[in-house]
């Protein structure tokens, strides 16, 4: 059944199962040679209308496109008007004459190969996503008639598996390139014995029709010498499809000079087999939309009519198709627990949102660890140091080599083997690498290593100062405008007190950061760590805060201003300006000026008001121009007397 047909018949199921009788509608529909005798009678021992309804849609769910249509025909000539103009615009297109159906290519022939091959159907909830479907379809085209290998390769729960399936449901493609047939085989984590058992279930599957009944191989060589010969011999051109390899040793079993394609979370997985090779990146994120589709179909109502929670659940899932189906699952078992779930995700709580599904794994923490504990020890170690990266940053290389200590070039090998994994991301945009995690990987580390992470923090903030010593970073190195931004962060996670407060109190940092980034950035982390830096004196704190907030407007000019002449230019008993004299009279050759009625002077921070705590979204002037009024993503509304 067309995609778009199986989702009107799932998003109007409510409507359908509440009015529906069942009798006359399955007359008109075993008259069309659609449902069978035995059907009918599935249906019949329900014991409710509603469920009776209920067991005909499943029945329907699983048939085609002349069903759908039967379906309709029938709602029509049995007075239900108002439903079938409900499934209208659902009604899939006739097929044309050569037997292909212009919606998805699902003829009678499609539906053979894919059986007989053991493809996976499509899941009940499923959402279309053509660009990564036509890739897919792409790169089998390429292989054309010559051996080789296409590698799907994407994180845990990123829709692999479905959307190589998706791909072969296409009439042309079966026909022109593999009109020998597919052969679908999940392979999953195996040792040599399990790897065996599956072989020789392949071979018995590929003999099927043989007047010889052989023995089935005894080991893994013979298994492959057999395999070869079926694949040459029964069945040439066609398509061989090994789901979910974890490990390189596995593909040589299948390195038959045959075509193959692969899914795995491992992009480096056929380095060890020969032929031509190929690669579809899936994408870990769903588009918003796609995500609100996916739970629309799970609670059986119009995205329009999901309450408000659902966008935040689809932001919180972050797009992977995993979370999305496990949260609609659930959703639809517990229709009341929209908010429950969302206070879930945000909580970080993945081991409580657990659902059998079509997915291989029944909850996130499941999918996630598992691709953890297949590295080695060494390398569990580097990945737990990912675990207190900041959201949204893509880090330079040099950081991580400043963190362990090591050459660039044994720092990228590292973490290519992530990358390969897709435990980690690489941007190889400009001269040097960055890397980063999705959220749901940042959030998995967090929460696995919670109790290390002040840890963690202290480590990299030690490895920074044993690397700079006493220096600072400078604009031309790489790594510059990542302590910048976030050595603060670090030490304030590693509650590391006298290091944050030396920082954070320094005349010769406060001028290099805001020459940097301007002053907006330190204003926040003044805020932002109050409660670390005021335990000894909340004073010298504000006074910093004050000193930036009321020389901002100098601090973003150039040529820059000199910072010892505004901080000498502070009250004498603020810490800046102390500071400020300790550094002009160490400075030799330079000149400086001494305010010398400063208190005389009235309201001097008048222009120093108690800043958002976040971004500033809005901001006006009043009607008569005296007062400003600002908000932001701290939820709250300021004014300002001018």
């Amino acid at each position: 059944m067309d995609v778009k047909s199986r989702n009107y018949l799932l998003m109007n199921r409510q409507a359908l199962e509440k009015d529906i009788k069942t009798s006359y509608i399955m007359d008109r529909m075993i008259s069309d040679e659609v449902l069978t005798l035995q059907e009918e009678e599935k249906v019949k021992q329900q014991n409710t209308q509603k469920e009776r309804a209920a067991m005909l849609i499943n029945i329907i769910l699983t048939k085609d496109n002349n069903s759908y249509r039967s379906f309709y025909n029938a709602l029509l000539h049995e007075g239900y008007r108002d439903l079938a103009a409900l499934l209208q615009d659902g009604i899939p297109a006739i097929s044309s004459g050569n037997g292909r159906s212009s919606m998805d290519g699902m003829t009678s022939y499609v539906k053979t190969i894919l059986c007989e091959g053991g493809v996976p159907q499509r899941p009940v909830v499923f959402v279309t996503r053509p660009k990564l479907v036509d890739a897919i379809k792409q790169k089998l085209c390429c292989l054309g008639s010559d051996p080789g290998w296409v590698t799907v390769y994407g994180m845990a729960g990123c829709g692999k598996t479905v959307l190589t399936a998706e791909a072969l449901r296409d009439h042309q493609l079966l026909e022109d390139y593999f009109p020998g047939g597919v052969h679908w085989v999940s392979i999953g984590k195996q040792d040599k014995a399990g790897l065996l058992i599956k072989l020789q279930n392949l071979c018995s599957r590929l003999e099927n029709d043989s007047t010889l009944s052989q023995r089935p191989p005894l080991n893994i060589e013979e298994a492959k010498d057999r395999l070869r010969l079926l694949m040459l011999r029964k069945y040439p051109r066609s398509l061989l499809i090994l789901d979910d390899i974890w490990d390189s040793w596995v593909l040589k079993a299948f390195d038959n000079q045959c075509q193959v394609l692969i899914t795995s979370r491992d992009r480096s997985v056929t380095d060890a087999v020969a032929g031509n090779k190929y690669e579809v990146h899936v994408e870990s994120g769903l588009a918003h939309e796609k995500g609100l589709e996916i739970l629309s179909l799970f609670v059986n109502m119009k995205i329009s009519e999901l309450p408000e929670q659902a966008n935040c659940l689809v932001r919180e899932c972050k797009g992977s198709p995993l979370v999305i189906s496990l949260i609609g699952a659930l959703l639809r078992d517990f229709p009341s627990r929209w908010e429950y779930y969302l206070k879930q995700l945000q909580n970080k709580q993945f081991k409580r949102i657990r659902k059998s599904s079509s997915y291989d794994y029944e909850a996130l923490d499941e999918a996630m660890s598992i691709s953890v504990e297949q590295l080695n020890d060494n390398y569990k170690d580097y990945y737990k140091d990912l675990s207190i990266l900041p959201k949204d940053v893509k880090v330079p290389t040099k950081v991580l080599c400043i963190l362990w200590d090591m050459e660039t070039e044994e720092v990228e090998d590292i973490l290519q083997e992530f990358v390969n994994k897709s435990l980690l991301f690489c941007d190889r945009n400009g001269k040097s690498f960055h890397y980063y995690l999705h959220d749901l990987q940042l959030d998995f580390l967090t929460e696995k290593n919670r109790n290390q992470l002040q840890e963690l923090h202290k480590n990299i903030v030690n490895q920074y100062k044993k690397y700079y010593k006493l220096n600072t970073p400078v604009p031309s190195q790489e790594d510059c405008m990542y302590w910048y931004n976030f050595l603060a962060y670090h030490m304030a996670g590693a509650n590391m007190q006298k290091e944050l407060h030396d920082l954070m109190f320094s005349l010769d940092w406060i001028k290099a950061k805001t020459e940097l980034v301007g002053p907006a950035h330190l204003i926040h982390e003044y805020v932002e760590y109050s409660s670390i830096l005021d335990q000894k004196n909340g004073t010298v704190r504000e006074n910093f805060q004050e000193f930036l907030s009321l020389n901002g407007h100098l601090l973003g000019r150039q040529p820059f201003p000199d910072i010892i002449q505004l901080g000498l230019c502070q009250p004498e008993t603020s810490e800046v300006y102390q500071q400020a004299k300790l550094h002009a009279q160490r400075e030799t050759g330079a000149f400086y000026l001494e305010w010398i009625n400063k208190k005389s002077l009235k309201n001097l921070y008048r222009l120093v008001v108690r800043p958002h705590r976040d971004a500033v979204y809005h901001a006006c002037f009043s009607k008569d121009r005296q007062r400003i009024a600002s908000c932001g993503a701290d939820k709250t509304l300021q004014m300002v007397n001018l």
